[in-house]
């Protein structure tokens, strides 16, 4: 990760008018949609399962639904992939992973999500059925073939090795990279 976490803080530190000034510039409107947002990344051309992860990221940033990201959305998300606790983190894994919104994860939605990160970051390291398999495998003790939020949570903060894989995969640092240094520009 480098010096991007204090690189991040520095900028999040910053007085708050400023910030509001930086997101102003990039957004006039005060508002970010899914386009901006693609634009803002760079993503252009993207797979479907690019596509979908996208948009599932952007769902968790809109926490009222409204189909954009306003400015106080935009810094708690932030605030939360940065500074967030364990378990607000792993909440937020859970409501990105969870992409029909039925309360449980299974193993297609995991897949899912894993092959989109993959297709964006072009990390190819691992196979997403493996980490699929490990996770419910270890994680999915009744054998149901799907996660609630708790049995996620309880398994990820029991096993290190699963928590070790999630924080790798799910490592957005370099996307708020991206929107930090866009928003500073």
């Amino acid at each position: 990760m480098g010096n991007h976490g204090s690189n991040l803080d520095s900028i999040l530190a910053e007085d708050m008018h400023h910030w509001y000034n930086k997101f102003m510039r990039e957004s006039p409107s005060g508002l970010i949609t899914l386009f901006e947002l693609k634009s803002i990344l760079g993503l252009k051309g993207m797979s479907e399962k690019g596509n979908s992860y996208v948009e599932q990221v952007f769902c968790t940033f809109d926490m009222d639904g409204d189909g954009y990201i306003d400015f106080v959305e935009y810094i708690a998300g932030i605030s939360l992939l940065l500074k967030g606790e364990i378990n607000q983190k792993l909440k937020w894994y859970f409501k990105l992973f969870d992409q029909d919104g039925n309360g449980k994860i299974d193993r297609e939605e995991l897949e899912t999500i894993f092959s989109a990160i993959q297709d964006i970051t072009r990390n190819r390291d691992t196979d997403p059925e493996e980490i699929v398999s490990l996770i419910f495998e270890r994680i999915d003790v009744k054998g149901e073939g799907e996660l609630t939020l708790e049995e996620f949570i309880k398994g990820a903060k029991d096993h290190e090795d699963i928590m070790d894989m999630l924080k790798k995969i799910m490592d957005l640092t370099p996307v708020l990279v991206i929107i930090v240094e866009g928003l500073a520009g």
